[in-house]
């Protein structure tokens, strides 16, 4: 079994084992603390039976450690998994050098999308075309600069001049991602429908994409930046 699928496999036995409402309950309540079950069972008002049942199910899908108490040796205590939760996002993209976004005429939401991910990611950004216009539409500059991004009118440029075999490629319109089958092939297709002529459609292209590059941006590794540890290393008193 490959590692892609045995991630997959994890989250959702994580998934399935917060599906129900107590056994969220008691994740909420060791969000910020440990707890006993008995303790549990008090502060959700829940049989002890019934805590049992849901503290295994938590702990077959990897959400619980079990600790002794250092002081009442029969007593248990309960604390969530570190980084069981975290888990649970998508799988970081690593060794990225630079985010390409293409589309038909790069003449408006490529250039917006690229403006966005210099604006707000650290690593960098480019934008092209499969049919390269010869100006950005006024409305994206326009648009771009009443968020405070600039985007260069005349700067469009081909694909072929600009994607590079270790750039993630970002096709941001269905034409482009269906042009983009000989050589170069986008790794990842943001379905964003062309703007109509208006200010109001752009403002709205420009919140969509916006939206999906706050998502995005915290998926990616920079090139040569090695991944943070998933926890602390741990210390002896």
């Amino acid at each position: 079994m490959n590692a892609e699928l045995s991630s997959v496999q994890r989250r959702a036995r994580i998934h399935a084992a917060l599906g129900d409402p107590a056994r969220l309950a008691i994740v909420d309540t060791l969000t910020l603390g440990d707890a006993s079950p008995g303790e549990i069972a008090r502060a959700l008002d829940l049989p002890t039976n019934l805590v049992a049942h849901h503290v295994n199910v938590l702990d077959e899908a990897g959400l619980l450690v079990r600790t002794r108490s250092e002081g009442d040796r029969r007593r248990t205590y309960l604390r969530l998994e570190p980084g069981a939760l975290a888990s649970l996002a998508a799988p970081v993209l690593t060794d990225v050098a630079r985010v390409v976004f293409v589309c038909t005429h790069n003449s408006a939401r490529s250039q917006l999308a690229a403006a966005l991910w210099t604006h707000r990611a650290t690593i960098p950004a480019a934008s092209a075309g499969t049919q390269p216009a010869a100006r950005v539409h006024p409305r994206a500059v326009n648009v771009a600069r009443r968020h405070g991004l600039l985007i260069n009118a005349t700067g469009t440029a081909h694909v072929a001049d600009v994607v590079q075999d270790t750039d993630l490629v970002v096709a941001v319109c269905d034409n482009a991602h269906e042009d983009l089958t000989q050589g170069v092939r986008p790794r990842l297709h943001w379905s964003v429908p062309a703007p109509a002529d208006t200010d109001a459609a752009f403002e709205a292209t420009f919140a969509d994409l916006a939206a999906r590059i706050d998502r995005l941006a915290p998926a990616l590794q920079p090139a040569g930046r090695p991944l943070p540890p998933s926890a602390p290393e741990p210390c002896h008193d």
